[in-house]
């Protein structure tokens, strides 16, 4: 009986401590197993078993973080004070070697990259007068990444990427530095407005020239038509119109000319009295010159 109750207490005791040592590592994960406080072995995703109390777990994400260098003042080379903020994304690699060097090369990665991006920042930046820094973020992000990079390559972390968040002049600068970008902006619109109205205007003297041109040429091709007109009438009145059938053209042309005059005059000696007077069927008055107002 007494054999019995010391398995059961020894099966039970068994059972806790392994049940107690049972560790799970997930995919996001990696662990390192120490035993009496000295490295023992690598724990990879999955099930894990360490002796409890004698050995102790420590996971480390390996995951990509990022971090916030906080916001900051910084001189810049043309003596404003501006305010610069930036962020770091890195993660641990997933290697053996890379995640000892994460715990046991440095004291907390995320404080020491906080500060090291804070120096670097003052460093690059200082450098750069406000107006330059501002176009020059880019270079700033490369240079900071570069250096970051080159600087914890022994704490087992890859520095992914840099972000500048903000670079901010005091505020009378800024307003000082909208006043003159609203008055470039107000300049291109005015040479942009010049630029279309004197378009407009040369498109507009263009088109008057073409439709003078246009009149100019109806003219001239009106007057060539008429002149056409004219020689073509007087080619079929030396034609057809003989004799006293010319004489009879010219008496109708005269009519209609003087269609709503009353009287009629006819200078005498002309050939138009005598076509006058056959068409009445009466000869024409012969006058005395010395009487002029006498007839035989």
């Amino acid at each position: 009986m007494e054999i019995t109750q010391v398995l059961y207490v020894v099966s039970s005791v068994a059972i806790f401590i392994f049940l107690f040592g049972i560790r799970i590592v997930r995919p996001t994960k990696r662990g390192l197993i120490e035993r009496l406080g000295k490295y023992n072995r690598f724990a990879y995703p999955g099930f894990q078993w360490i002796i409890p109390i004698i050995d102790h777990l420590y996971y480390v994400n390996v995951t990509e973080q990022m971090v916030d260098a906080e916001p900051q003042e910084i001189i810049t080379n043309d003596n404003l004070n501006a305010r610069v903020d930036a962020q770091v994304y890195f993660k641990v690699k997933l290697d053996e070697e890379s995640v000892k060097n994460s715990i046991y090369n440095v004291n907390d990665y995320y404080f020491q990259i906080v500060n090291l991006a804070r120096t670097t920042l003052r460093n690059i930046i200082g450098t750069l007068t406000l107006k330059s820094a501002n176009s020059e973020r880019g270079k700033i992000n490369s240079e900071l990444h570069k250096i970051l990079r080159e600087e914890t390559k022994l704490w087992g972390i890859e520095i992914v990427r840099t972000e500048l968040k903000e670079i901010d002049p005091p505020k009378d600068v800024q307003e000082t530095m909208n006043k003159v970008v609203k008055a470039e902006n107000e300049k291109i619109a005015a040479i942009d407005f010049a630029t279309a109205t004197e378009t407009v205007a040369d498109g507009q003297k263009r088109a008057e020239i073409k439709k003078a041109e246009g009149i100019k040429q109806a003219r001239i091709l009106q007057a060539e038509g008429e002149a056409e007109a004219i020689r073509s009438v007087n080619e079929a009145a030396e034609k057809y119109f003989i004799g006293n059938a010319q004489v009879l053209r010219k008496l109708e042309a005269v009519e209609k000319s003087l269609a709503n005059n009353a009287k009629v005059i006819i200078p005498s000696n002309t050939e138009l009295v005598n076509v006058i007077g056959e068409l009445a069927g009466v000869l024409p008055l012969k006058i005395d010159k010395d009487k002029p107002f006498s007839t035989r």
